[in-house]
């Protein structure tokens, strides 16, 4: 009888795998931990796994990799993967995939449900009708609140995700330009929209800025204090991406001066923001200098019942089809050689 393949899970905060246990039947046996900590995990674990399924709150380390005596494929169960030391594993002869078919309609919704509640004063508004039924009955002197028809929408970015926010964006009649190095001539040409040729056209240019990249040595903090300073007097930031991406206390000063008008954060650098930066702390305390300005959500841009589920289920199958059948798909980690290990 052939025994079940090991698959360590380690930071799960769901004990109960039953979707991935569904795709996979008898064949695949997990080992579950609700851990944020490498070292809190027996070696034996990490030595015996065949493969790991890895969230978003476990750091795959140097270290880590090393103790991967018989890991075959490492399954990032979301889109980025930073938290996985790829050169390490590529070293190993260990491929990494990520899960970037899920979740792209609730990201692309929440960006613009983002800037939607920040141009419309929905937060002011339900603010000041709480604390008064009859003196906050009044649509005026609210801030940000602006017409955004005619505005030009700049994504850093024009991937899966990007590509569906610029149609999104342009569905409410902005003007939609980008930038991304990354992608071939005359891409441009196939969605339509104009393309930059740098970060700081992008930035000048455009009244609301939106990250849609992955996080590397060469994205991190590719929004701080000189980029912000570089854009339009009155903009809007929109970060559904990665929380490394920008610079909060960058942020901060930015929004305290006035230079910035507003911002829409999904992701921070560290998650939870513990202990608040001076952005947090102060949207924390309701501080009257960025009441309305500034809205914050946990990390929950992708979710929903439906998405959640594709995430769990597609990341089974990507275990499946390279354990059984040698098919590696969205491999992240280029260059690996499988002899290495």
């Amino acid at each position: 009888m052939t025994h079940p393949l090991k698959v360590l899970v380690p930071d799960v905060h769901l004990r109960d795998l039953d979707i991935e246990r569904g795709v996979s039947g008898d064949r695949l046996d997990y080992l579950v931990f609700d851990e944020t900590d490498p070292a809190a995990i027996p070696d034996e674990a990490w030595r015996s796994c065949d493969a790991i399924l890895v969230w978003h709150r476990m750091r795959i380390t140097p270290e880590v990799v090393a103790k991967l005596d018989r890991c075959r494929l490492i399954v990032r169960v979301g889109v980025g993967f930073d938290n996985v030391d790829s050169a390490a594993c590529r070293a190993r002869g260990i491929p990494v995939c990520n899960v970037p078919n899920y979740g792209t309609s609730e990201v692309a919704d929440h960006a613009l449900a983002m800037l939607l509640h920040l141009v419309r004063g929905l937060g002011s508004y339900e603010a000041r009708l709480r604390a008064d039924l009859v003196a906050g009955f009044l649509a005026e002197d609210v801030p940000v609140v602006r017409r955004i028809r005619g505005a030009t929408f700049g994504a850093i970015g024009m991937g899966r995700i990007g590509t569906a926010v610029m149609r999104r964006a342009a569905a409410f009649d902005m003007k939609v330009i980008y930038v991304d190095p990354y992608l071939p001539e005359g891409h441009e040409l196939g969605l339509g929209i104009e393309r930059v040729k740098t970060l700081p056209e992008l930035l000048s240019r455009s009244d609301v800025v939106s990250l849609h990249v992955p996080l590397s040595e060469q994205t991190r903090n590719i929004i701080g204090k000189q980029e912000l300073a570089s854009m339009k007097p009155g903009g809007i930031l929109l970060n559904i991406a990665r929380g490394g991406l920008v610079d909060v206390d960058a942020v901060h000063d930015a929004l305290k001066s006035g230079h910035l008008a507003a911002a829409g954060l999904d992701v921070l650098p560290k998650e939870p923001p513990m202990p608040p930066p001076p952005l947090i702390a102060a949207w924390q305390a309701e501080e009257a200098w960025l009441a309305g300005r500034l809205v914050l959500t946990p990390h929950a841009a992708f979710y929903s019942e439906a998405g959640y589920r594709d995430m769990r289920v597609f990341s089974a199958e990507i275990l499946l089809d390279f354990l059984f059948e040698g098919r590696l798909r969205n491999n992240v980690n280029p260059g690996w050689d499988a002899k290495a290990s």
